[in-house]
């Protein structure tokens, strides 16, 4: 039970990290190749979102992956002293 909740908080992350591609994908696209203002901002706007979630979804991945990490760490030194 203890191992579940890092590969859920990794699971999590990676799942931000595809709906961010996917959000980018959608909303962003590809750039315009001689856009108006407006459409450069839109852009913008819409890539930049993508980013956060992206990263939002990579440093909840690395927290996951840390904290199965020193949980395996703690199981495995209390074995040890028994």
């Amino acid at each position: 039970m203890k191992l579940l909740k890092p590969i859920l908080i990794i699971v999590t992350g990676l799942g931000l990290i595809f709906l961010g591609f996917v959000y980018d994908i959608v909303f962003a696209g590809i750039p315009y190749q001689d856009p108006t203002p407006e459409m450069t901002a839109s852009y913008v706007f819409h890539s930049r979102i993508a980013s956060v979630i992206e990263w939002a979804g990579l440093v909840i991945f690395l927290f996951g992956c840390l904290a199965g990490i020193i949980g395996l760490v703690a199981r495995r030194r209390g074995s040890w002293k028994s």
